[in-house]
């Protein structure tokens, strides 16, 4: 692994933070305690190439390399974690499933319409009683006398669901044969037989809109099928295995935003006439925080680097980016937590972006696989067993 970044991907990252730091953070709070989607800056984000950042410019992306995604994705989670839900989703779990399985007219039709930000993306694979458990979902696919595919079912918690114009779907295309009957489908939510629930009111990521979506005798063009018939499974395994790349960098995004304030907070705020820095229990939680962000950033950097190298050469980066994701999204979730700690009532109050970061920082422990399945993708790797 080379540790010098390219001109390119520093380009990329420099955008990025100029972005964030300009148009993110001044409404970051505002968008947070309203849930409300930011779909201006989305559009921005788009026209600026971070929305397809690992998207070939013949589809309307910035074709860069997955470092270059994972630096930009750490700008705006450092920002705001929510807008980087959103781009995370767009970029890995949409296009990148898309370019890596569907034919040249879906890659022109809806990876260049995502890239650009013209229209918003969404990944459809967890249901109300399948969730780490995939393949016991109920959605059905059934194909009609004219060989177009006829779906019914629900999904539940669908990140930009109530806002999405094209859908990644997974459903049961051959009933009885588990994971081996599972086909993806790219989905256009303006067709009859679409609906999208309200929105879930959740604890953090609030400004990014969250739904379940139900299909009632929904008609799907039988173009539509993503890759070959009973291989949606494995292509959902294989795209969360890139999104879980993404969400490690949320994570690392989020802990160095939470790690950055305590490092500022601990030279201002002063106790018994001395700054806080200088005492030995907040250095020590300090340089803990430094050690868990260091060891999150490399990981996602090398998992990174691990995937661009597959694409080039073949194999599999499944369990680096486990090893990312688990790493990283619980050093975020601890450092944001002792962040609070350590800036006592403040960091509890609203009026300082600490408790954001917490509330954040604990959905990137849960979805595109928990940690407790990241650590299962792990041991079953290196023991061999399963």
């Amino acid at each position: 692994m080379d540790f010098r970044f390219t001109e390119d991907q520093l380009s990329i990252q420099s955008i990025a933070r100029d972005f964030a730091q300009k148009r993110i953070v001044p409404v970051a709070a505002e968008l947070d305690a309203k849930g409300e989607f930011p779909l201006e800056n989305i559009r921005e984000m788009g026209q600026l190439g971070l929305m397809g950042i690992e998207v070939p410019h013949e589809y309307g992306g910035a074709g860069m390399d997955p470092v270059a995604y994972v630096l930009a994705m750490i700008e705006i989670a450092a920002a705001d974690a929510a807008t980087a839900t959103i781009m995370s989703v767009n970029n890995s779990l949409f296009c990148n499933g898309i370019l890596k399985h569907g034919n040249e007219e879906q890659k022109q039709k809806y990876v260049r319409a995502i890239a650009t930000g013209e229209a918003i993306g969404a990944y459809a694979l967890t249901e109300p009683q399948s969730g780490s458990d995939a393949s016991a979902m109920h959605t059905r696919a059934t194909k009609n006398a004219n060989g177009d595919w006829v779906i019914n079912g629900k999904k539940s918690w669908i990140t930009s669901g109530p806002v999405a114009r094209y859908i990644v779907l997974f459903a049961i295309s051959t009933p009885g044969i588990g994971a081996k009957g599972v086909s993806a489908f790219i989905v256009d939510t303006q067709l009859p037989g679409f609906h999208a629930g309200k929105s879930e009111p959740k604890l953090g990521i609030r400004a990014s809109a969250t739904c379940e979506i139900e299909f009632t005798d929904y008609v799907l063009p039988k173009e539509n099928l993503l890759g070959d018939e009973g291989k949606g499974f494995s292509i959902a395994m294989g795209v969360l295995d890139a999104g879980r790349i993404g969400i490690a960098s949320q994570a690392v995004g989020i802990a160095r935003a939470a790690y950055e304030a305590t490092l500022q907070w601990s030279r201002d705020r002063k106790a018994f006439g001395v700054p806080i820095g200088t005492f030995q229990m907040t250095q020590s939680k300090i340089a803990d925080m430094k050690c868990k962000l260091d060891a999150a950033t490399l990981l996602t950097l090398r998992a990174a680097w691990t995937k661009g190298e597959t694409e080039k050469h073949g194999g599999r980066f499944g369990t680096e980016a486990a090893v990312a994701k688990l790493t990283a999204s619980e050093a975020a979730m601890w450092i944001s937590h002792q962040a609070v700690q350590i800036h006592g009532g403040m960091g509890y109050s609203k009026e300082m972006p600490l408790e954001r970061y917490f509330r954040d920082a604990k959905i990137t422990e849960i979805y595109e696989g928990t940690s407790e399945i990241q650590r299962m993708v792990i041991a079953r790797a290196e023991t061999g067993l399963r």
